[in-house]
């Protein structure tokens, strides 16, 4: 029987562990399902792919990603779960999934004989392997490449880069030196491995500090520490061998010289050769034949980066020249050639940013990037192409697709450039584009993991208005979750990546993915759309002055929350006096000693921003017909419901004129459209009651919004605030993880900063620090205990 994803109605197989049942599977799409579609180019009508079935060795949004080219390429999906994923989206869009072990990884997404046994038993005819986990694994490439499909007679292909060519450029150290001897700029620093924190000191201090510890089979961030005396070495080599162990299950560290306020820039390639041209495999006689080809797209930058994870990316930079970006593209081509590479690959770079524009090898990625998204859509003169395509094609034996090929001859005049010239081209931007990763993590508590259900998820819509000009931009999301999804604290927090896309320039793409994020609703946990959607608004942003310490040197106290400004602030409070108008006519309930404000001249209630105590402004009614309101701010110790200045004059300055042109608000529908000022913006509305309480986001602030009748504001202005819980007695536990070790005990005496004990959410290793000096009184959670928010670890004499 037929698993081809084309079919109307499936028999989809699911194996558990202990059973084999089928049910029917509709392949049409669930709305969720379709709001996460890929705007990449689909692939193009050509002779069938030697591949009928390919197994994903991934989860979650990736796996996503590639199952819908597959769909589009009619090839059928089979996909892999642990026991905590059994009901998650990737599970239940495959055409098959099998339970390859419990919930942690090692057990299940590790599990390599697991995942060859499926491969064999269901006569898999390829496997991708998305990003982490096994995707630079040069033994799981191997063993896939050993197996045998019992049907076709044919070996299994792996769809990524050879094993050696993992190998290579999998240890930091040998891909060094590779680079090195490819001529390809490399950073200075030791060229072995520490084995020791005091061999790491040595080390550093041989260097000179800064430096940078770097697990030798690492990336995404894990297992690197930044560190600037010898104690950040000495407990950085501890938590870099252990996130080490972790994630890659390879303890070993090195050291090299960090490179101060460099700007993040990596190259996209696609490197394949063609081999066979028809769909039975027979080789062809294509002049090109064997021959490797090398396509690099317009390269990302990646500078605006939290622990060396990126959070934002875009493409094109705006840093790098273009005799720079050429002479990059060069030492790519060359590095490739070095390691005889085929597949998707990525080359970083770190960029200093004096006029010469140094740069420096960072490291290669043997595998698709979690950023792809960005680079397909800028590239192919905004059609946008598909990697994941790209990568099958390659894996098949047909080299890169001659689309893509086409889009450099297209872009240039091939005939009139020199050697050199060529060298150093890539396929064309168009536009601009810019992604967020949506990660389920608490800004605001230092971005600690949040987990829990998705009690509310929607997602933005696929087009959002530019302001400058009115055209619309593109939104792409690539989810791996949809409503009643579990955040489990078992993989990556990341929720999403969501995408804007500009055909004409930053700004538009920038303003787009704001747009997109006001739009965003998650509810149930934490996530970081606030701090990125502050990151949007900065200036030095927008700027694109982004070094790689961008976020330490705007952020250097951790991150409180969006700062509307004035202007913002009066709009948020003119629009919550209209939707709570709204509420409390369809809901029967009695006005706020006025009618309507929205039909009466001349009427007006107080809203106050941040719950009772907070500010508060009046809202006058000037034009009812055409939607215009005066909003007045209200000093804090004002006890009337008119601003004045220092001599008691009404202070104008205090005013603003707010025309409302629009609003659309359904009560079933969290975010509110609204057109104010003659601009399209959008508020959440969440936590609604009938009291006049609510909780909105508004660009990114999250604020309590109190709505009342003037005689009521009076009053309240007698009461008193509460005083908060005192808790500076007490270290909490900042997020939901496990109590992996103290460095105290009852009855220590600590001081200030010293470590109290690390906490691993994530597999994230976060150590917790003191507060304050003070004597233990009591270490009350258990080593290896699971802790919850907020729970109580140590409790300090009073």
């Amino acid at each position: 029987m037929s698993l081809a994803a084309t079919s109307p109605a499936v028999v989809r197989r699911r194996i558990d562990n202990c059973s084999i049942s089928s049910k029917q599977y509709s392949s049409t799409k669930s709305n969720a399902s379709s709001e996460s579609e890929s705007e990449s180019q689909s692939p193009p009508t050509l002779p069938p792919l030697p591949f009928k079935k390919i197994l994903i060795a991934n989860r979650g949004e990736i796996a996503r990603r590639i199952i819908r080219t597959c769909r589009d390429l009619q090839i059928s999906t089979v996909a892999i779960y642990s026991t905590a994923d059994s009901k998650s989206p990737h599970v239940q869009e495959a055409d098959e999934a099998v339970c390859v072990g419990p919930t942690a990884s090692s057990e299940s997404y590790l599990n390599i004989d697991a995942i060859c046994k499926v491969v064999q038993d269901l006569n898999v005819d390829a496997v991708h392997p998305g990003y982490g986990f096994l995707s630079e694994n040069a033994t799981f490439s191997d063993r896939i490449s050993s197996i045998v499909n019992n049907q076709t007679n044919k070996n299994v292909a792996f769809i990524g880069p050879k094993a050696d060519a993992i190998i290579a450029m999998g240890d930091k150290i040998t891909s060094k030196q590779i680079a090195s001897d490819a001529n390809v700029n490399t950073i200075p620093g030791y060229d072995g491995f520490v084995t020791s924190p005091s061999h790491a000191v040595q080390v550093a201090n041989d260097i000179g500090y800064p430096v940078m510890i770097k697990a030798t089979s690492g990336g995404g961030g894990k297992g690197m520490r930044i560190c600037y005396t010898d104690d950040d070495v000495r407990e950085g080599f501890v938590l870099s061998t252990a996130e080490a162990k972790s994630f890659f299950d390879d303890e070993r560290l090195f050291v090299e010289k960090f490179i101060e306020n460099p700007h993040h820039i990596e190259i996209q390639l696609l490197a394949g050769r063609k081999t066979t041209t028809s769909s039975d495999g027979d080789i062809s006689d294509n002049e090109n034949e064997g021959k490797l080809e090398i396509l690099c797209f317009p390269e990302r930058e990646c500078s605006i980066q939290r622990r060396n994870q990126k959070i934002l990316e875009e493409s094109p930079s705006t840093l790098l020249k273009p005799e720079t970006r050429a002479e990059m593209i060069r030492q790519v081509k060359s590095l490739v050639r070095t390691v005889n590479y085929t597949s998707a690959g990525t080359v970083e770079f770190l960029v200093d940013e004096t006029d010469k524009q140094n740069f420096y090898f960072l490291e290669m990625n043997t595998r698709l990037q979690v950023e792809h998204p960005v680079t397909e859509m800028v590239s192919g003169g905004g059609d946008g192409v598909d990697l994941v395509y790209g990568m099958i094609n390659v894996a098949a034996g047909r080299g890169i697709p001659e689309e893509y090929l086409d889009l450099v001859h297209r872009g240039y005049d091939l005939e009139s450039m020199t050697e050199e010239e060529v060298e150093g081209l890539a396929v064309p931007h168009t536009g601009h584009a810019i992604e967020a990763r949506i990660y389920a993590e608490d800004p605001i508590r230092g971005f600690l993991p949040s987990t829990g259900p998705l009690l509310k998820y929607v997602e933005p819509p696929k087009s959002i208005p530019a302001h400058e000009n009115g055209n619309d931009c593109r939104i792409r999301v690539d989810s791996g979750v949809l409503p009643g999804s579990i955040i489990s604290p078992y993989y990556d927090p990341m929720i999403s990546k969501v995408i804007a896309y500009s055909p004409n320039n930053r700004n538009e793409s920038i303003n787009a993915l704001r747009g997109a994020l006001d739009r965003y609703v998650i509810r149930g946990i934490e996530q970081n759309s606030s701090f990125i959607l502050d990151v949007l608004r900065n200036k030095y942003f927008n700027e694109g002055r982004t070094p790689t310490n961008f976020i330490d040197l705007h952020y250097p106290d951790g991150f409180t929350g969006v700062e509307l400004d004035s202007n913002e602030r009066a709009e948020l409070v003119a629009i919550t006096a209209a939707v709570n108008s709204w509420r409390r006519a369809h809901l029967d309930l009695p006005p706020l000693s006025m009618n309507d404000i929205y039909t009466n001249d001349g009427e007006k209630v107080v809203v106050c921003l941040g719950g009772m105590f907070g500010s508060a402004s009046v809202v006058h009614v000037t034009d009812s017909e055409n939607g215009k309101v005066l909003v007045e701010h209200i000093p804090q110790k004002s006890t009337s419901c008119v601003a004045e200045d220092d001599n008691g004059r009404e202070d104008l300055s205090a005013l603003h004129d707010i025309t409302i042109n629009s609003i659309e608000y359904d009560p079933l529908n969290p975010v509110v459209e609204v057109v104010i000022n003659g601009q399209q913006k959008a508020i959440q509305i969440q936590n609604e009651d009938n009291t006049g309480i609510f909780s909105a986001q508004y660009s990114g602030a999250n604020v309590e919004c109190l709505v009342m009748s003037v005689d009521e504001y009076t009053l309240s202005r007698h009461m008193k605030e509460p005083k908060a819980l005192d808790t500076s007695n007490l270290i909490l536990s900042p997020m939901p993880g496990t109590l992996v070790s103290y460095a105290v005990d009852d009855g220590d005496e600590v001081l200030v900063g010293q470590e109290i004990c690390v906490v691993e959410a994530m597999k994230m290793q976060n150590v917790l620090r003191s507060a304050r000096s003070g004597i233990i009184k009591k270490c009350h959670a258990e080593v290896g205990a699971s802790l919850m928010t907020d729970e109580m670890i140590v409790e300090f004499d009073s």
